[in-house]
């Protein structure tokens, strides 16, 4: 029996026609369902890099987006000996408050930045000649009216990059993950019970960074004030990973 057909058999013994029990759990994560499909399918929960299961990656069903991964940055502004400011300095400069939260500061939503696009911020995704991913701040095209006050002077400039994900660094967790033999979804029908599976073919870095540039691929930051976790998620579409799938079963 081949490794797929490993997959495909534990998901029809232990998976189809279920719907996630996660009454034990914690009804406040928001990853619950995912630890459950990770149990019933013998998947350790651990957090390493590799591949989840027999060299595939495995994607559970989600209503809009999936993601590649949680890859922070490999340099923060913040975090460079030669400037002075902290976290939290990071999120009033390039970030907002959030009204429903006590005013708490994220660097999420409409300030995080996109490819090839400025954003009202002045920030902007941008992948360099050697595939690395910078996130750029432009003072000039910062729209906010009181930039001036919220910005110090030092970085009152274009072309700031503040953050920044290595080509090397993002090639090894992608690859690890996603090129050895491929990746597989499960899919649940309208009722909430799995009733399908689809796979894909391993990911190349090469071909990953071209999703990237195209806006396919996109970093969905979630940083916030108060934790110390980055949350630099990089996701998808589902309907861009639908385009990926090569069976379906």
């Amino acid at each position: 029996m081949g490794d797929k057909d490993k997959i495909i058999a534990l998901f029809n013994k232990n998976v189809k026609g279920k719907r996630p029990d996660t009454s034990s759990m914690n009804e406040n994560h928001d990853g619950k369902g995912g630890h459950w499909l990770e149990r019933m399918m013998g998947v350790k929960a651990n957090a390493s890099n590799s591949p989840d299961l027999y060299g595939f990656e495995m994607k559970n069903d989600t209503t809009i987006k999936t993601t590649f991964g949680d890859w922070s940055a490999d340099y923060y502004i913040f975090k460079d000996p030669d400037n002075k400011f902290t976290r939290d300095d990071f999120l009033y400069f390039f970030g907002q408050p959030n009204k429903k939260k006590g005013g708490r500061l994220s660097w999420s939503g409409t300030p995080a930045p996109v490819i090839n696009k400025v954003n009202p911020f002045g920030q902007i995704l941008l992948v360099d000649q050697n595939s690395n991913i910078h996130a750029q701040y432009n003072f000039s095209q910062d729209q906010r009216k009181d930039k001036s006050s919220i910005i110090p002077f030092s970085l009152q400039i274009d072309n700031l990059t503040i953050a920044l994900w290595e080509k090397e660094s993002l090639k090894k967790k992608l690859e690890k993950k996603f090129n050895e033999k491929g990746w597989f979804k499960c899919i649940k029908n309208k009722k909430g019970l799995y009733e399908s599976m689809v796979f894909g073919d391993p990911i190349s870095f090469e071909e990953w960074i071209q999703f990237v540039k195209s806006g396919d691929v996109f970093f969905d930051s979630g940083m916030y004030q108060g934790n110390k976790r980055p949350y630099s998620q990089w996701r998808a579409n589902n309907s861009f990973w639908d385009k990926l799938k090569t069976s379906h079963y």
